[in-house]
């Protein structure tokens, strides 16, 4: 029994449901346990006992209490705020090159269709616009840094 067949009946395990599987041939012994992790335990050697890995249970988080009135306050304005998020995955850049100004700083106001940023994917750079008017609030990611898609990239006061 080679690699692909072992990968196959594991595969093969996965996609019935079935719980556990053991093949003995000759002097090979395979055993395939699925536990509710998902965890697989293969066995190559008849006398060699399969060992059982259990996954770390993450302990919950306790929600965080908001006690002072700034701290209110904040969450307040937060939720007044629009989160311009990244239609896509690339690299995030503020100008459209290195010695060049930033499309956009903290402060100015935006019109709908304005050029925010360029993220970059697979050499093309892609310029992306605003989809509201407003005032820029907050730039939530450096400039350079890898962004994924639905990644909030600015903080947007709208108008």
């Amino acid at each position: 029994m080679d690699i692909k067949d072992i990968q196959a009946l594991i595969k093969f395990v996965s996609r019935v449901g079935v719980d556990e599987v053991e093949l003995e041939k000759d002097n090979f012994k395979i055993s395939i346990k699925k536990n509710q992790s998902s965890i697989h335990s293969l066995t190559e050697h008849p006398t060699a006992i399969p060992q059982t890995i259990q996954p770390a249970i993450p302990s919950p988080e306790v929600p965080k209490n908001i006690d002072s009135e700034s701290e209110k306050e904040v969450a307040e304005e937060n939720s007044k705020l629009y989160e311009f998020k990244s239609p896509m995955i690339g690299t995030f850049y503020l100008s459209p090159g290195p010695d060049k100004d930033p499309f956009v700083n903290i402060g100015d106001q935006i019109s709908e269709g304005a050029i925010l940023c360029i993220v970059e994917a697979m050499k093309l750079f892609n310029e992306i616009e605003s989809d509201v008017t407003g005032k820029i609030v907050k730039i939530l990611v450096d400039d350079a840094s890898p962004v994924e898609y639905g990644q909030p990239l600015f903080l947007i006061e709208p108008s």
